[in-house]
Order: structure tokens, then sequence, then C-alpha cells
């Protein structure tokens, strides 16, 4: 079984990095508390002691902080939810410590199963749930979007090797071919299907819509 990861680290995920460098430069004393913001108890007392002694500079990157870790949980809760019965591995996530000694979520990924299926029907299936499981976040990274390109691939080939099986069983040329009840006509319209999906510049969709 092969298995890929899809991802809501984006293209801004340096700014992030950066500032991960400069908060792991803080005392050791002041490591990273709960995984998400408005954890109760000692934690958020602790939180609210250390924003009283906040710059304004530093509240805001606490409030940016925020709303990245909402966004990135959200992001692959929309995977995995859509990914039922795909999902190989659950939500894990990379941390960055705010100014007010907080853990925040600024990038994730979930595991999701990409093999074929055990025939072209089912792998046609599964291909577009890969897709939609890839493509159910709001704003998909650059890595759903190849999750989402390799599906609508093992869905192009397995149309074709449906086409493909139609034609031979088919009987294109006898006389079923003038009934379109039989399987002589069945198998007409498929070879069409198939001769169409391997002419130049006619060939399957490589890669998911942007």
């Amino acid at each position: 079984m092969s298995a890929m990861s899809i991802s809501s680290l984006g293209g801004g995920d340096a700014a992030w990095r950066q500032g991960t460098a400069m908060n792991a430069a803080r005392p050791a004393g002041a490591s990273g508390g709960p995984a998400t913001t408005g954890a109760g108890g000692k934690a958020q007392e602790a939180g609210a002691g250390a924003a009283d002694t906040l710059s304004e500079a530093e509240q805001r990157q606490v409030a940016e902080l925020a709303e990245r870790d909402r966004e990135v949980r959200a992001h692959e809760m929309a995977h995995v939810a859509a990914g039922a019965g795909l999902v190989t591995r659950g939500a894990s996530y990379t941390y960055q410590t705010g100014p007010d000694g907080q853990r925040y979520a600024i990038g994730g990924e979930v595991g999701i199963d990409t093999s074929p299926g055990r025939s072209p029907e089912e792998s046609l299936s599964k291909a577009e749930r890969i897709r939609a499981a890839a493509l159910a976040p709001a704003e998909p990274s650059g890595q759903d979007r190849q999750v989402a390109a390799q599906a609508s691939r093992m869905a192009s080939d397995a149309r074709m090797e449906i086409a493909r099986r139609e034609f031979e069983q088919g009987g294109a040329g006898t006389e079923a071919a003038a009934t379109r009840d039989g399987p002589g006509y069945r198998g007409m319209r498929a070879a069409q299907a198939y001769s169409a999906a391997l002419a130049p510049g006619q060939g399957p969709t490589l890669s998911a819509t942007a």
C-alpha cells in the first residue's frame, strides 16, 4: 500500500520558521505549554500573566499565531473528514512557541492511502475519493494539489482500462453492434472512448485544476 501526505504547509512557512528560530532563543524555562490556545487551568493563567508583559508587537504575533493555529487545524480536519477510510495517519502538527510561552500549530499533515484498487472500478472510485479528500480544505496546499493530480491520473488510467476491457468483451463488428442494447454496441462506444483517450492532444488531464 502506498501513501502520501496531504499538508497545510504553504508558501508562507518561511516566515513562521523564522519566528520559530527567534523563539528558540528564549530561556529554557519558557518552554511550550498546551498544544492549543485557550487550554484551561494553570496554562490559561500563565498565558494571561504573560500577555500582561508583552509588547504590542509580541501581542500581534500571538494573535497571528493563534489565527494560524485555527486555520491549520481546520485544514487538517477537513482532510480527515473527507478522507474517511483512506487516512493512514491522523493529523500531526508542527508547532511554534509564541512570546506568551504557548505552543501554536503552524503546519500539519495527514497520511492518505493512494494505492490503486483491486479492479479498475475500485480504482476509479478510490481516485475520486482521494481527490475529494486532497481538495477538501478551503485553500489546498501545493502538496494537496499534487495528491489530487495523482488521483486524477489514477482515475484516467482506470477509465481507459474499463474502456479497453469493454471493447475486448463487446465483440465490435458483430451483428450485435447494430443493437443499442447489445454488448457489441457498448463495446463499440467503449472503443471510441478508448481511442479518443489515446489520440494526440486528447489524453487525460495530468494535473488538478488550480
